[in-house]
């Protein structure tokens, strides 16, 4: 095989915004794209700081099992229900000024809300934590004080935390070479 066509079988892509289901739509419709054009390997920057919890469990079960070996990368920020669609990444590199923060799941309950629907709306996020956390859990080691402060609060990492916590496997730059296959999904 010429070094040619080991190139077509790689491609890099940039992926930005709120994670929800136009994310999730444009992901989809890249991974098809990807699939019919051959490409095995996608290197994709990733740039959100988040969105809503259900698009995001979709994309990273979707991406983890896709028929494209998946490799993230966090060139800026990575926060909130993004990490876990970060984590989908079967290798996963930041640059050196990255972070990520991860938090617990939050929402707003209208005014004037009664007490049963304010019991669903905490239920939901209960919900919404074991799935995350479980996923958080098989992917990264915190210490006890890194989990202490996820707890209560926002829980913020730079790239060498990142690393320390086996979250990302190095400290490296998303750097397509020279006329790579490159799109912005």
């Amino acid at each position: 095989m010429s070094e040619d066509q080991a190139k077509q079988k790689e491609g890099y892509f940039t992926l930005s915004g709120d994670v929800n289901s136009d994310m999730v739509h444009r992901v989809f419709e890249a991974v098809a794209g990807m699939n019919d054009d051959g490409i095995e390997t996608a290197h994709i920057l990733l740039q959100s700081n988040g969105g809503y919890v259900s698009d995001g469990l979709c994309l990273y079960n979707f991406l983890a099992n896709a028929p494209v070996n998946c490799i993230m990368y966090n060139g800026g920020a990575v926060a909130s229900i993004a990490v876990i669609l970060f984590l989908s990444g079967k290798q996963r590199y930041a640059s050196e000024t990255a972070r990520f923060m991860i938090h617990k799941s939050h929402a707003t309950a209208s005014p004037g809300s009664r007490p049963d629907a304010l019991n669903i709306i905490v239920e939901g996020l209960r919900a919404d934590d074991a799935r995350t956390e479980s996923i958080l859990r098989k992917h990264i080691e915190l210490s006890p004080e890194q989990w202490g402060i996820h707890q209560y609060g926002d829980l913020h990492l730079n790239a060498r935390d990142a690393k320390a916590a086996g979250m990302i496997d190095d400290v490296v730059d998303f750097a397509p070479p020279k006329g790579s296959y490159l799109r912005n999904i």
